[in-house]
């Protein structure tokens, strides 16, 4: 809807509001604003929401994978054929042993239950990103060292070169009964992943030192799985779990934190809903502005008209003058969300700082930070959105406009 110098001159005019005509400017500065905030928080909001769930997934399929395949009692025997059958499976990328179990270290007096996990020494490197004291490649088969969560070593108390003792309650039977395991291992490496509950609880070990303090022989708990595509892990491992039907399970991602997830996708869609509302309200707004407009230019219309303006004249006229405001604010909700969320880890520690409240707390939020992900798709929606709001908002207004009747307007004129 192109617009000719003459109605692009009136729109303009219209857009800056003259002398006597301050309400109706700040109306449209109301409108304004009220656009530019609804489109920021829907991108905030939406882009720490991707960046919450997507963090969260990357976070524990880097140490889980995309699927364990867990044997029934805990014991995977003839591990190595399984091993290979799953690793032959086509999607998957990567297959590694693992043992996982709840034990119970002890340092200096104090106590905490923990997560023993043995990994291989592919495995244990992985972890080298998130090493924030000591050294990983300490961690070798029979070396008696572990690396330890930085939450964990806090809690305890523990820095590089301590000696911990890991408590096994399953220990060796003897005439007086079950005497518990206690072995020291040398915290080599503190690690930081992110996830709160990791960070707080894991101990990692290398496979062997795992299967000596559980006494497990040559058996393993479980296998780590890695496909190609996180979404079809199900599709991609069903020919694995037909196979070790009746000996193993296969539990993936989406089993086991299916909780987690399935509340971050409704709170996802609430939340998107219920922010939209706001849109709905910015474009009642410039709707509003559009009225008080043509009311306070009846006259000028009139005049207009009898000029030979033509009533789709009209029409285009208010219509960009009202769609130009959402327009305006669009834009401007766009920069202010992506400043927001540039900045957005410095924003919650200043306010943190200035209220004494502990806004994200890691024990509850399972991230140590804020995080974001904007959604290119959505953004372009939530755009689509606003300007679509924002043009349905002009037709009633520039509706009645071109409907004016100079004849009634000028008669006592």
């Amino acid at each position: 809807m192109l617009l000719s110098p003459f109605e692009w001159t009136i729109a303009k005019r219209y857009m800056m509001p003259g002398k006597g005509e301050g309400f109706i400017a700040l109306v449209a500065g109301i409108s304004v604003g009220v656009v530019m905030l609804s489109v920021a928080m829907l991108v905030i909001v939406m882009s720490v929401m991707n960046g919450f769930r997507a963090e969260l997934l990357d976070k524990i399929v880097g140490l889980n994978g995309h699927a364990i395949v867990q044997a029934y009692g805990g014991r995977l025997d003839d591990w190595q054929g399984v091993l290979k059958q799953v690793r032959a499976t086509p999607g998957v990328v990567r297959a590694s042993p693992l043992i996982e179990q709840p034990l119970l270290v002890t340092f200096n007096g104090r106590v905490e239950g923990v997560q023993v996990r043995g990994n291989t020494q592919d495995d244990i490197n992985r972890l080298r990103p998130d090493v924030v004291a000591g050294n990983i490649a300490d961690l070798k088969s029979d070396s008696s060292n572990v690396a330890i969560g930085s939450r964990l070593a806090e809690n305890l108390g523990v820095r590089v070169g301590d000696t911990i003792t890991i408590i096994n309650p399953a220990g060796r039977s003897t005439p007086f009964g079950t005497m518990p395991r206690q072995i020291g291992y040398t915290v080599s490496a503190i690690f930081e992943v992110g996830v709160y509950d990791y960070d707080n609880s894991f101990v990692v070990m290398p496979i062997p030192d795992a299967q000596t303090l559980l006494l497990m022989g040559d058996t393993i708990g479980m296998i780590e799985v890695k496909t190609t595509n996180a979404d079809n892990v199900g599709e991609i491992l069903a020919p694995v779990k037909q196979a070790l039907a009746g000996r193993a399970v296969v539990s993936t991602w989406k089993q086991i934190n299916a909780s987690l997830f399935q509340a971050l996708e409704v709170e996802r869609v609430a939340m998107f809903f219920a922010l939209s509302i706001i849109v709905v309200v910015a474009a009642f707004n410039i709707l509003s502005s559009l009225v008080m407009l043509v009311r306070a230019k009846t006259r000028d219309i009139a005049i207009m008209r009898t000029m030979g303006a033509t009533r789709r004249s009209l029409l285009k006229i208010f219509v960009t003058t009202g769609f130009t405001v959402g327009a305006v604010g669009t834009g401007a909700g766009l920069a202010l969300g992506f400043i927001v969320l540039f900045f957005r880890q410095g924003i919650v520690d200043a306010i943190q700082y200035v209220t004494g409240q502990n806004l994200w707390d890691p024990s509850v939020r399972f991230l140590s930070t804020l995080p974001s992900r904007p959604n290119p798709v959505e953004i372009v929606a939530i755009c689509l959105l606003a300007l679509t709001l924002s043009f349905l908002a002009t037709l009633y207004p520039a509706f009645k406009a071109a409907s004016t009747d100079p004849v009634q307007v000028l008669r006592y004129e």
